[in-house]
């Protein structure tokens, strides 16, 4: 059940099968500070309700360790929003700078969608002596839904409007490229060394990089167009060069205003970084800095 699913029929066999009450796993919850109401736990094993918001997407990650099932178990079962087929699916507005990163995307043809999940993402950010961008690198865990998968599917989008001057991937290679240079946009293809079998997971690790001096940067991030189960942010500057202050920014859709900015500390090694787990398909996780 934890394999096919569905995701309430795989809960609630679960917890019949530790023999745990709600109000259990709820106070379990509470100790990992991760807060559920009673109500929400019971719609959840009942198929009434499913958990879509990042604090209770949390919670299904605490569910998955206090029920002593495999770690994303029950997460991978939450298919994207509102379980629509696989390639039916439409980003809302603002997750891309503009349209044409879904115009790149339709060139390549995206056959990813609904048939591979990223379980894991980081990013980090690389800055130069001269404020300036060097490389954007990117760390994925996948997960096959079906078998036969054999790629993923990026974007990357310079808001100053430079195209990056060389690439690198580890674990797959390049396929096909889409570069809109206008847009300072690019759709990359990556190319596993092997199909997937269902509910395998692969590794992959790729970038982007500039010949310096690289264009200037105040704010990296990522917008995502499907729910992420863990992300990563990570911003390195270079040693003669720190800002004045660093901050987390939040937005609920690409295009809206930071609805949350908190002050966050820069670490001996010139580092400074976020993670968040169970963000909502739409929302904006970035990092924000000010030189002087």
């Amino acid at each position: 059940m934890v394999r096919s699913g569905p995701f309430d029929v795989a809960l609630q066999a679960a917890i019949q099968a530790r023999g745990l009450t709600l109000e259990t796993l709820q106070r379990r919850l509470r100790e990992r500070r991760v807060h559920v109401s009673l109500s929400s736990l019971s719609y959840w094993q009942r198929g009434r309700t499913r958990p879509e918001r990042a604090d209770s997407l949390r919670a299904v990650r605490g569910l998955e360790s206090i029920l002593e099932l495999p770690r994303n178990s029950l997460i991978t079962l939450l298919k994207p929003p509102d379980n629509r087929p696989a390639g039916t699916w439409s980003p809302p507005a603002g997750i891309f700078p503009n349209r044409g990163a879904l115009d790149l995307l339709a060139e390549i043809g995206d056959r990813t969608d609904g048939r591979i999940t990223c379980l894991s993402l980081h990013d980090r950010y690389v800055l130069g002596p001269d404020r300036d961008l060097r490389s954007a690198q990117t760390r994925a865990v996948l997960q096959a839904q079906q078998p036969g998968v054999d790629r993923w599917l990026c974007v990357y989008h310079n808001e100053h409007g430079v195209l990056p001057t060389h690439k690198e991937a580890s674990r797959c290679r390049f396929g096909r490229i889409r570069t809109d240079e206008a847009k300072a946009m690019v759709a990359s293809e990556l190319l596993f060394d092997r199909p997937l079998a269902r509910g395998e997971t692969y590794l992959i690790e790729y970038g982007f990089g500039f010949s310096p001096p690289g264009p200037p940067d105040t704010e990296e991030g990522r917008g995502f167009r499907f729910p992420q189960h863990e992300y990563l942010l990570e911003i390195e500057f270079h040693p003669s060069t720190v800002p004045a202050r660093c901050y987390r920014t939040w937005r609920p859709d690409g295009a809206a205003r930071p609805a949350e900015e908190t002050d966050l500390r820069l670490s001996s090694a010139h580092t400074v970084h976020v993670i968040e787990f169970g963000l909502q398909a739409g929302g904006y996780l970035g990092i924000g800095w000010e030189w002087d």
